[in-house]
C-alpha cells in the first residue's frame, strides 16, 4: 500500500474533560494544516487517534476497549468493517500516564502516542508510524534496531497560542487560557500528564475571543486546571475575566475550574458585578472532613470551605454552586463520610459530581496510601450522596417554577423531545421550551413552568 495514502485520512475520538475537547480542536487545526484529511467514521480512516483521559479507571478501560474494537474492525482476516490495517495513536493523559503499559503491552498493538504537549509532532509522528513497519508501537524499518514511535515531553513553555483550534459551529467555545498545574493533590495525575503551570497572554486570549465572536459565537468558557491561579504579566484571572468581557458580540463568559485555595475578592466580585459573567461557579470540594482533606493535600478545611460559599452567596445571592465530591478515599472511616453528608446539606449544592475514589498510577496517594475502603463500602457512600444530592436539586430546581429568566438556546431537539430546544440560565440551569421558532443563539426569555432534578421547564414570554 502507498504509505502516503495509508496515513491521509484521520479519525479522531475524544474521552474525558472540557480541556480535552479544545486539545481535540487544537490537533484538528495542526493536522489540517498539514494537509490531512478529517473523516466523520473510523471505517473510513487510516488512522486512528483516541484523545484520552486518565483522571479514573473506568475511562482507561473504555479506551483498552475501544483499541480492540477498531483493530479487530479494521482487520481484513478478521472480516472487519475498515477492511484495511489502521494506524492506531494514543493522545493526551493517557499516553503519557501509561505510556509502557500501552507500548510495551501487545495485546493494546498501538502504533504511537503522543502527550498533551507533543501535539505539533504528531505530522511527524504519524509519518514515522506511516512509513516503516509497525507491530503494536514497535517500529522496524531496513536494517534498524527495534524502535517506539513517540513524544510524551512536557513542556515548561508550551501553550498553544500560535495555534486557532478548528471548531465545530455552535454557540458555546471552550478556550483553555493556561494549561498544566502545581497543586498536586495526592490523588490527582495531572501535574504529572500535563506538566507545570503556565498562562496564555491576556492579548492572546482577547484575540482568540474575538475571531470566536466574528465566527458567531456568543459564549466562551475559560478553561484551566485551576483556572483561578491564571497570572500573566501582571494580569489575574480577574483581569482576563474583565478583559474578555469587553469583546463585542460574547454575550456570557463561562469558567472552569477555580480551586476553593485561592479565590480572591477581587475575582469574586467580578463574577457578582460583571453583567457578562455567569452566576455559576463550581467550586471542587472532594470532602467534607479535615483529616481527608489534608490526605488529599488540598491546602484548606471544611470551615475555610464553608466560610468561602457563604461569603460567596452574601457577595451574589443568585449564585449557582455546582462541586466535585470523591468517596472512599484511602482509610476514610464512616464518621468522616458523614461529615461529607453534613457540608453537602450545609452548603445545597445545586448540583454535584460524585466519584468513587479510583488510584492513579504515578500519584502521590498511590504510593503512601493503601486503597483500602472495601468497594461496597465505596458503592453505597457514592448511592447515598447520589440520593442526597438528586433530593437538593430537585428542591433547588422547584423553586425556579414561575420565575423569569433569559436562556441563551444552546442544545438543538433531542430524539427523545424532538418538540422541545434546550438552553441554560445565566446559572446554568438546563431549561427545555416548545420548540416554537427559536434558533441556537438565540436569547429568549422565559417563565418557568415545571422542574426535575436535572432540568426545568418553560415557555417563551
Amino acid at each position: 500500500m502507498n504509505n502516503d495514502v495509508m496515513k491521509n485520512k484521520i479519525f479522531l475520538e475524544t474521552y474525558g474533560c472540557q480541556m480535552n475537547s479544545y486539545d481535540s480542536e487544537l490537533v484538528c487545526s495542526i493536522l489540517a494544516k498539514a494537509n490531512y484529511a478529517l473523516v466523520p467514521t473510523e471505517d473510513e480512516a487510516d488512522v486512528v487517534l483516541l484523545n484520552t483521559c486518565a483522571i479514573r479507571e473506568h475511562a482507561h478501560q473504555k479506551v483498552y476497549n475501544r483499541i480492540h474494537e477498531i483493530k479487530r474492525g479494521h482487520n481484513p482476516a478478521g472480516g472487519g468493517a475498515g477492511g484495511h490495517p489502521v494506524i492506531v495513536g494514543i493522545l493526551g493523559c493517557m499516553a503519557t500516564n501509561l505510556r509502557t503499559e500501552l507500548l510495551e503491552n501487545r495485546k493494546f498493538k498501538i502504533d504511537f502516542i503522543a502527550g498533551p504537549d507533543s501535539y505539533k509532532r504528531l505530522p511527524q509522528l504519524i509519518d514515522e508510524a506511516a512509513k516503516t513497519e509497525v507491530r503494536g508501537g514497535e517500529v522496524r524499518g531496513k536494517g534498524e534496531e527495534v524502535r517506539k514511535v513517540f513524544d510524551i515531553t512536557l513542556s515548561e513553555f508550551e501553550t498553544y497560542s500560535d495555534v486557532y483550534p478548528r471548531r465545530e459551529r455552535g454557540v458555546n467555545a471552550w478556550l483553555a487560557v493556561m494549561r498544566g498545574c502545581n497543586n498536586f493533590c495526592t490523588f490527582c495525575v495531572v501535574p504529572y500528564t500535563r506538566g507545570r503551570e503556565r498562562s496564555r497572554s491576556v492579548e492572546n486570549v482577547v484575540e482568540e475571543t474575538r475571531r470566536l465572536a466574528g465566527e458567531g459565537f456568543r459564549q466562551v468558557t475559560l478553561l484551566g486546571q485551576n483556572v483561578n491561579s491564571y497570572f500573566c504579566e501582571g494580569a489575574d484571572f480577574a483581569d482576563l475575566l474583565e478583559a474578555v468581557s469587553a469583546v463585542e458580540g460574547i454575550v456570557r463568559i463561562r469558567f472552569t475550574s477555580p480551586h476553593p485555595k485561592d479565590f480572591p475578592e477581587k475575582l469574586l466580585d467580578v463574577v457578582a458585578r460583571n453583567p457578562k459573567v455567569c452566576k455559576h461557579i463550581h467550586l471542587p470540594v472532594q470532602s467534607g472532613n479535615n483529616r481527608i482533606l489534608e490526605l488529599m493535600d488540598r491546602t484548606y478545611t471544611r470551615e475555610e470551605f464553608l466560610a468561602l460559599t457563604g461569603k460567596i452567596r452574601v457577595q451574589c445571592p443568585s449564585i449557582a454552586l455546582t462541586t466535585d465530591i470523591i468517596v472512599g478515599f484511602p482509610s476514610e472511616r464512616d464518621e468522616e463520610f458523614r461529615d461529607t453528608v453534613a457540608l453537602m446539606r450545609d452548603v445545597e449544592f445545586d448540583s454535584a459530581f460524585i466519584f468513587k475514589y479510583s488510584q492513579r498510577k504515578g500519584t502521590i496517594a498511590a504510593r503512601k496510601y493503601p486503597d483500602n475502603v472495601p468497594e461496597s463500602v465505596k458503592t453505597e457512600r457514592i448511592v447515598h450522596l447520589n440520593e442526597i444530592q438528586k433530593a437538593m436539586s430537585l428542591k433547588k430546581n422547584r423553586a425556579h417554577i414561575g420565575a423569569e429568566y433569559a436562556i441563551l438556546i444552546e442544545e438543538e431537539p433531542s430524539e427523545r423531545f424532538p418538540e422541545y430546544i434546550q438552553g441554560r440560565t445565566d446559572g446554568n440551569k438546563l431549561v427545555a421550551i416548545p420548540k416554537a421558532d427559536h434558533a441556537l443563539g438565540d436569547f429568549v426569555q422565559v417563565r418557568i413552568t415545571g422542574a426535575s432534578a436535572n432540568t426545568l421547564k418553560g415557555v417563551a414570554i
